[in-house]
């Protein structure tokens, strides 16, 4: 059973990717060129804030995203290997917030900030079978 550990600002995660053209614009319909796609970045720096915190986390909680506002700002090729990474840097009750960052080996190709809740699984999954009926 996972027990709480403190969530302390400071705290860091990390996610890894190779581009593969599963990962590109055109591939997934957010533009025409064979780069690693926004979304896909944008994916990978929402799971190095999981990698973060969801280890932490009280037994019975986890966190989900609700806000993201992010700059690409270089292309990246691919077979390159991007590394996203995403410091806690503030904790307000349920709410965390995470500065994120994403590297493709050569370069900085995103940047910006990323919010969760921690949230109870069964209210969650309670919320969502009403919304499904």
């Amino acid at each position: 059973m996972r027990t709480a550990a403190p969530l302390q600002a400071g705290a860091q995660g990390t996610a890894i990717l190779v581009v593969e053209d599963a990962h590109t614009a055109r591939h997934v319909g957010s533009g025409c060129e064979s780069v690693l796609a926004t979304p896909v970045m944008i994916a990978l720096m929402e799971a190095a804030a999981v990698d973060c915190v969801e280890h932490l986390l009280e037994a019975g909680t986890t966190s989900l995203g609700i806000r993201i506002a992010v700059d690409h700002v270089a292309p990246t090729p691919v077979g390159r290997t991007v590394t996203a990474t995403a410091e806690l840097t503030e904790v307000k009750g349920r709410r965390l917030f995470f500065r994120v960052s994403a590297e493709d080996g050569v370069r900085p190709i995103g940047s910006g900030e990323h919010t969760r809740a921690v949230v109870s699984i069964d209210d969650f999954r309670q919320r969502l079978d009403g919304a499904q009926n």
